[in-house]
């Protein structure tokens, strides 16, 4: 795990705090190179799959001129959800790395560690999470008002 890619995916999540949209950053790497980087869009493009994970694996796969993303690497700061999950799986990514815990958690990992559909992913939660659990609570705190 590289932790400037980590903070990376921070920066694109205070993107996204700052129009108003669920503060979620997300980077796709590949041998040590960012294809993508993004932040959600939903409000903004006012269509429900603008998640930062799709956006990514959108802008690598042109990137690429592959929608298979074989040997690339997701950094993100809030775990997936089912739809992101299934995205992250079709795709092919092999690792994702994550911040932040959410109320899907169950379902995504059975869709990411499942080996029915292509191979399993690897997933594995980032220790330091205290900058980004400030970053999302403070948003869904001001939601709340």
């Amino acid at each position: 795990m590289k932790q400037k890619y980590i903070d990376i995916a921070i920066e694109e999540s205070l993107k996204a705090l700052k129009k108003n949209e669920v503060p979620v950053g997300c980077v796709i790497v590949k041998n040590d190179t960012i294809l993508a980087k993004t932040h959600n869009l939903k409000e903004k493009n006012m269509t429900v799959t603008s998640h930062a994970e799709l956006l990514a694996i959108n802008e690598a796969s042109q990137k690429l001129n592959n929608w298979r993303l074989i040997d690339c690497e997701m950094y993100i700061t809030l775990k997936p959800c089912p739809m992101c999950s299934s995205a992250i799986k079709q795709s092919r990514i092999k690792k994702i790395y994550y911040i932040l815990d959410n109320d899907w958690n169950s379902i995504s990992d059975n869709i990411l560690e499942n080996t029915d559909i292509n191979q399993k992913v690897v997933v594995e939660k980032v220790t330091e999470q205290q900058k980004y659990q400030q970053i999302i609570q403070t948003f869904f705190k001001n939601q709340r008002k």
